[in-house]
């Protein structure tokens, strides 16, 4: 199904959560935040927050520095 995340359309399989998707993305889910259609979703809820097509997804990653 196509999604958006980050502002472009990328292909993901269906049935899939937000750590699914973190994973097929070959992200860490440390040092990062996620908003779904505009709205942030608790790193507790990643399990149980399904991904629909056309979902708009931004993923944040957090970086230290000085």
């Amino acid at each position: 199904m196509k999604v958006f995340i980050n502002g472009e359309t990328k292909d993901i399989p269906e049935e899939i959560n937000l750590i699914k998707l973190l994973a097929h993305l070959s992200l860490p889910q440390q040092r990062i935040a996620v908003e779904l259609n505009e709205s942030v979703v608790r790193r507790k809820d990643w399990d149980t927050t399904k991904i629909n097509a056309a979902d708009n997804i931004e993923i944040i990653h957090f970086v230290g520095g000085g």
